[in-house]
This record gives C-alpha cells, structure tokens and sequence, in this order.
C-alpha cells in the first residue's frame, strides 16, 4: 500500500543502507526526540497570553533572485503562542525591504501593499552583476532567516554576510540575464498530489505528525495548483511542464479535478504537457488507468517527443511498471530504446527532458533509498546518452520534494534540476526562460492569499525540518544561469508541428 507522502520521505519504507543512516541519523535525531516529546504530551493548546504588542519576524528567505529582480518573503508571528503545531500564530502587519549596493547605505525600500503576517516583496529594477545588501522589516523589527545550518546552506543570500548579526543586513549579487534574446518561458512543476489531506505523512515515522488544512478551507492541493496556475501566466510561461504526481493515488475523480486546474493554463498538449508519477499509476492491475483517460485520451504510450518551434520537448513515463510506489522508478524497455534512439537521431536539437523520477540524489538531508530516482542501471544509460546529445540541456524531475541543482561530469552540459512540490511548502515552480544564447531557472513560490498562508503551515512537516530539504541549501539550487547556443529555437516556441495540437495531447509518441 502507497501511503499519501511520497519521496523522500515515504520512500523511507524501502531500507536505506546503513551508511546512510549514519550519516543522517546525528542530524535528524534532536527533531525527532522533539517530535515525540510533542506527542506523547499533546501539546495542541493554543496560547493567547501575550503582549497585544509584540511581533517576532522570521523565516526570512531569498526565494528568487534573477539579473534585475529579488523576491524575499517571511512570516510575522506573535511570540508566545502556539497554533498546536509549534507555531506561532500570525500577526498581522506591514513589511518592507530597506536595501542599497553598501551595509551603511540602504537608501531603496520596497513596501507591501496591504498588512499581512505572510509577507512577500519583490524588489525590481536591478542592475546584473551588482552586490545588494537588505534588511526585511516589520513594524520595526528585523526578519531573521530560515536557518540551513544543517546542511551548510543560506535561505537569505548568495553570500554569509550578515549571517553572523541577528537581522542583517543580508546580502545577495544578482547574475548576468542569459546572453541573446529571449524566445520563450517555461514553467516546470511537479507533485500537485490532488486528492491528498495531509501534508508530510512518513512510512514508519509514526510520532512525526503530518499537517493538515484548517478546518473549511478548501483542500490545500487545490489551491495551489491553481495559484500556480496563475502565478506561471503572470510570470510569462508560454508553456507549462507538469512532472507527475498529479494526484494523491490516481483516483479518477483527482485526476479529472487535476486536469479541470491545469486546463486553465490552456490546452493540453498544445499550452501544458504533464506526464506521470509513481503515485498516478492505478493502485490495482484491473483497476482503470485515470490519467491514462484524463491526458492520453485512452490510448497510446505515457512517453513522448514534441517539436515546438526547434525546440524538442521530451516527456518521460519514470514509473512505467506495476509496484506500490516506493521502489525505484523504471522506464520499461521499449520506452528506454525509443528514448535513447530519438537522441541519437537528432542529438543536436535543443532538448528538454521531463519526468517525475530523478537521475540522482545528492547531498539529502534525509537517506537516501532507491525510491527516490531511477533505478541506477537506466540511470547510467540516459547519461551515457546524454553524454553523446549535446542538444540536450535540462532535465527536470520532481519526486524529492526539493529544490537542488545537479551537474554530472558524464554529461555536464546538461542541468539536472529537481524542483520541490507544489503542493506544500516552498510550494510553487521553476521557470525557465530560454533565450538565443542561454537560459535562466529561477524558483517562484506561488503568492496568492491562501497559498501563503498554506506554505507557511506546511513548513512543520517532517517535524519542523522540511525547511531544510526543501527550500534548497543555496540560492543556486533554485536560480541559476547558464550559456548554452539555443538559437535554433524561435521566439516563443512556435511555430510548432502539427503533432503539438493534436488530440489526444501527448498520447502519441513522436519525434
């Protein structure tokens, strides 16, 4: 049986090695010695004692930094209460970034336009390649950051400055924009799990309690997806890639409500293309398969190859075999051979790769089993692949819940990117902008009301680590830039084959 959480944490039902233990076991053991203290005392008390005054700002993160624009979020609580989770509950006031190119000299501000205990301020009209420092302020008081301490990372800048004071500033340098014009923007998501009602649920971790929706809301996964939705539009995707796991434990009703959200980014197989997770598969071998009849029009391979305007776009089937879940992804052999013949044929194309089981897994806070990627065998093989397709140069994968950067030496021209969930917290997507001479990946979280609100509860899975696995040990792992000759895509992907539009969507293996 599939539990609702998957990897990496669900994927600790399959038996990491005992290295891995080691290695993750000193870090983990304080919050999970905390997490069962929590719950043998039930401590789901909510505190009102407190100073109609006060205000503790915290989770100060540097979620987005692109050549001319930063987005810096954090959270105002009320310092001495708790929600029953451990939180704080929310106190509503204003924010404000203060920041300047010198620590003495933060002479910009940028301001929200409404109280909110969420905050989100996006500061624009920066120069590429310039050193900022900031301080993020509410009512007067100085957000202190996320702290990655275990694993070595930084939530707040490109740099430690500042990490040593409590408030800042912080400091960041923003990149070079890609060389060449723009022609396109991609949104790459993955893991909407529609269907799911609690955040963090972890095989054989009993006392790490998940965390569900406050009471009348609408169900967290929803919400999301739409926010992203919308946020991807108002961010300039031309194009959505939705990486699997669409759903909770492919029900049909999920899938049809999955497949009613992502219509509003526009047509499948034309505007979005979503392949499948572990969690997609049918839970039975007689059961009907629902993606299959929701994304593939009943018919034809999970896996396909699209031509949009020069620009390849391959989609892969990673789970394409009966299991429970939580083993390693798989293509089946058929699939394998397709893929690797369609780079061979045109392995100079400019190519992005999507699926939901990643190549590898490094540097995770959590160990590391076999269900988190692909089996090691197929693995090897794509890279091998790779390492004789120049064209291809991304490849994304969700199924960690993370973000993380990865650069192989078998074939380093290609970026291998897993971007966290979207369901819970960083909760939101990667777009990537593709223009003449290069590319940038940078991290959105998706901003609506409600979606904040949820990214912040959702914050305490894993017993108040997530923060540290998901968000990404570094601003790189979720913004990077990188030169690569894309001038043979033209200006928004199009004109595109005939094979693009054609229904059903991507049902139809083509080159």
């Amino acid at each position: 049986m599939r539990c609702c959480f998957s990897a990496p944490l669900a994927a600790m039902s399959a038996l990491p090695s005992p290295c891995e233990v080691l290695r993750s076991g000193a870090l983990l053991a304080p919050t999970l010695l905390r997490a069962a203290a929590g719950a043998l005392h039930g401590s789901t008390r909510k505190s009102h004692a407190h100073h109609p005054d006060a205000l503790t700002a915290v989770h100060l993160e540097l979620v987005t930094l692109t050549e001319d624009r930063a987005i810096i979020t954090w959270y105002t609580g009320v310092p001495g209460t708790n929600d029953g989770l451990g939180h704080m509950l929310p106190a509503v006031t204003e924010g404000e970034v203060v920041y300047g190119t010198h620590p003495s000299r933060l002479d910009r501000s940028a301001a929200e336009d409404r109280p909110t205990a969420h905050h989100h301020v996006e500061l624009t009209d920066l120069e590429p390649g310039q050193t900022y420092y900031y301080q993020a302020r509410s009512r007067g008081t100085a957000a202190t950051p996320t702290p990655l301490h275990l694993i070595r990372g930084n939530a707040v800048g490109t740099n430690r400055y500042g990490l040593g004071s409590s408030g800042g500033p912080y400091s960041f340098t923003t990149p070079q924009p890609p060389p060449g014009r723009h022609l396109l923007s991609i949104a790459l998501c993955n893991d909407f799990h529609i269907g799911e009602t609690t955040a963090g649920l972890m095989a054989g971790l009993p006392l790490l309690r998940g965390v569900a929706q406050e009471p009348g809301l609408a169900p967290y996964p929803e919400i999301m997806t739409r926010a992203l939705v919308e946020e991807a539009r108002r961010r300039g995707a031309d194009l959505l890639l939705a990486a699997g796991d669409i759903s909770a434990g492919g029900a049909p009703r999920d899938l049809a409500e999955a497949k009613r959200i992502l219509d509003g980014f526009g047509s499948h197989g034309q505007d979005y293309f979503a392949v499948r997770g572990n969690h997609d598969r049918p839970r039975h071998r007689d059961a009907g398969d629902a993606f299959r009849a929701e994304f593939l029009g009943g018919t034809g391979p999970a896996y396909f190859a699209r031509d949009l305007g020069g620009l390849r776009i391959i989609g892969l089937d990673t789970y394409e075999k009966d299991g429970n879940g939580a083993d390693a992804g798989g293509l089946g052999d058929e699939q394998l051979s397709w893929f690797r013949a369609r780079l061979k044929e045109r392995g100079d194309q400019p190519t992005v790769v999507f699926g939901h089981h990643p190549l590898t897994v490094r540097d995770s806070l959590f160990p590391v089993s076999g269900g988190q990627r692909l089996g090691r065998r197929q693995a090897r093989s794509i890279l091998d692949a790779y390492a004789s397709a120049p064209g291809v140069f991304l490849h994304h994968a969700g199924h960690t819940h993370r973000n993380k950067r990865t650069l192989l030496p078998q074939a380093p021209h290609v970026t291998l990117q897993e971007v966290s969930a979207a369901k819970d917290y960083p909760g939101g997507f990667s777009l990537l902008r593709i223009h003449s001479g290069g590319y940038a990946l940078n991290h959105y979280k998706t901003s609506s009301a409600q979606a904040r609100e949820w990214g912040e509860r959702s914050r305490r899975v894993a017993g108040g680590l997530w923060p540290h696995h998901a968000l990404g040990r570094s601003v790189a792992d979720r913004n990077s830039m990188t030169a690569h000759d894309l001038s043979g895509v033209s200006p928004r992907g199009l004109p595109a084959t005939a094979s693009v539009g054609a229904r059903p969507g991507p049902g139809t293996a083509a080159s």
